[in-house]
């Protein structure tokens, strides 16, 4: 009974429409506000919906210099797989790399990729438009939550986080399987990580051998956040005005950055963009910093007030939310989009 109030209470385990559930009203007044129920997608023009949900990773890249993100390429799943490594030696791109969904969520079908075997089976695999792109090796990644209203010059950061992939180390005594119970996130994801890493699952691991469980950092794939909002600077703020200006028409979201170390990243130098959210991006520093339920759902509202006043500026000049059934529309095709990639997400390790 004492372990079934702990997670009660514990409300960043919580499932995501829990969470959020007491703030609908919220969003509900900021369509009646507006007058539009997709009040939303004027927040950030060149992206599609806005960037709330489904929009492509390509369009994001294509609005960004391209030495500020690694080598990328998009693959169709009916392209002949000797193409794909031919592409791979014209970027550049060598083994290990990153695949990913041409339009994801919540890092399902991420994964590091070793070998062409691995590539292969992935391209096999996965059904969808999927994106190949050069592994990253700085050792930080962290995320920056960005806010600029469109009719001033400079913005603010409002998150800034480092963010940990799930692992665990091993201690030449227990299995796998063992640490992954002994592990606070872990534990609560046996069943998947079983799948994927089902051929290592009863290896004792080494003294101080690092396994990775996940290589996304995301929250709801068992990353780990630190708090790095001490080190927001005009340094900082000024570089993010700097390229979210440089993008053009990018007002509200977060950067997902691979950088050397803080400090680089304050001067501008040493760091590769993995993506960018927009109007979609959780203020996801509400998770593993110490906020209360109150204090994350008082960041919560403060985030949706900016995007309501910047989305209603927006569409004060001529950017108009999208239509009602152009929006039904497109969020039934993105569902869909999305149940499936989590099934083919099951099938690979």
């Amino acid at each position: 009974m004492g372990n079934f109030f702990k997670r009660i209470g514990h409300w960043e385990a919580w499932p995501f429409k829990l969470i959020y559930a007491p703030l609908v009203p919220f969003w509900i007044g900021y369509m009646l506000r507006s007058g539009a129920v997709w009040f939303f997608t004027p927040s950030n023009p060149k992206l599609t919906f806005g960037g709330m949900d489904g929009e492509p990773k390509k369009e994001m890249y294509d609005l960004l210099p391209s030495h500020l993100y690694p080598a990328t390429f998009n693959v169709l799943p009916i392209e002949d797989f000797s193409s794909i490594i031919e592409r791979m030696k014209l970027k550049g791109i060598e083994f290990p790399l990153v695949a990913k969904p041409e339009v994801g969520c919540a890092g399902v079908l991420f994964r590091k990729i070793d070998t062409e075997e691995d590539l292969k089976d992935y391209h096999v695999k996965v059904s969808v438009e999927y994106i190949v792109q050069s592994l990253v090796t700085y050792p930080m990644e962290v995320s920056v939550f960005y806010i600029r209203y469109p009719n001033e010059a400079k913005g603010s950061i409002t998150g800034f986080l480092h963010k940990i992939p799930m692992s665990v180390t091993g201690d030449g005594f227990h299995t796998l399987q063992q640490l992954v119970l002994q592990h606070p996130k872990a534990a609560k994801r046996v069943g998947e990580l079983h799948s994927k890493h089902k051929e290592n699952w009863h290896r004792v691991l080494e003294q101080g051998e690092k396994y990775m469980l996940s290589h996304a950092a995301n929250h709801n794939r068992g990353a780990h956040f630190i708090d790095l909002s001490k080190y927001i600077n005009d340094d900082l703020v000024a570089n993010f005005d700097k390229l979210s200006h440089r993008i053009n028409d990018f007002f509200y979201g977060r950067y997902d950055i691979l950088c050397n170390s803080i400090e680089d990243l304050q001067a501008g130098k040493n760091f590769s963009i993995l993506e960018y959210n927009g109007c979609g991006a959780e203020p996801n520093h509400i998770y593993d910093t110490g906020y209360s339920l109150r204090n994350a759902y008082k960041e919560i509202l403060k985030h949706w007030n900016a995007l309501f006043k910047i989305s209603r500026y927006n569409a004060q000049q001529g950017i108009k939310p999208w239509p009602f059934f152009k929006g039904v529309m497109f969020r039934l095709e993105t569902k869909r989009h999305f149940s499936k990639i989590r099934e083919i997400d099951k099938l690979i390790k």
